[in-house]
């Protein structure tokens, strides 16, 4: 079974945990509250929660995964993302299109997870990354229009969306699903980099011991 492991992150009150009990169990649990995602940060499913991490069995393009989805429910969760960029295979960066000051936080975890790598902290792909805005049931009172979230991700390399955690379930689904594919592609491009590598090394030692045989 393939483990992949996905971070959903973005400023409070964007709808993060909404999105993933939508997708969980295919519920939209409370109302857009400021306070929503410390509360879910403590229960989930009526029953007491100590990480946040949850799992989920999945069946797609013909393989069994376990996914794992990483959920910073409390409202003091740090966005360094040093811990995360290590952790995650991919990541669902989320902002609420009624707010402004959320789209600019989106913006920043965006900049963060595309910075160059160090040399301590390469990765052989680029991360998978997909941009949400939340919270389309309130197109009425939007602040960040649907075109600066396309540009903002067209500039970095990111896949987009705009849903409602609130009232668009197979929508949300789909968003998960289509982040997760994006994971397993970088999966195969870097297991084919892998072999190609393994390939080159083996070729090279070959040439090498192969001239010291005919010479000696």
């Amino acid at each position: 079974m393939n483990d992949v492991k996905l971070a959903v992150l973005g400023g409070e009150g964007t709808g993060k945990s909404a999105l993933t009990v939508r997708f969980l169990t295919k519920r939209f649990i409370g109302e857009y509250a400021s306070n929503f995602e410390l509360t879910y940060g403590k229960y989930y499913s009526g029953e007491l929660v100590k990480e946040s991490i949850y799992n989920k069995h999945l069946y797609l393009e013909g393989k069994q995964l376990n996914l794992e989805i990483y959920d910073p429910c409390s409202q003091k969760a740090k966005c360094s993302l040093a811990s995360e960029l290590h952790w995650a295979d991919g990541f669902v960066i989320v902002y609420d299109i009624s707010d402004r000051s959320s789209f600019a936080s989106a913006k920043a975890l965006i900049y963060r997870i595309r910075e160059p790598p160090t040399s301590h902290c390469k990765r052989a792909v680029e991360s998978a990354v997909l941009l949400v805005g939340n919270k389309q049931d309130l197109c009425h009172v939007r602040e960040v229009g649907w075109e600066e979230g396309q540009k903002l991700a067209l500039d970095n390399r990111c896949q987009f969306c705009e849903l409602s955690a609130a009232e668009q379930s197979l929508e949300v689904e789909m968003m998960f699903i289509r982040i997760i594919k994006d994971i397993l592609t970088n999966f195969k491009l870097k297991e084919k980099r892998r072999s190609s590598g393994s390939k080159s090394m083996a070729k090279l030692i070959n040439n090498v011991f192969g001239k010291r045989r005919k010479s000696v």
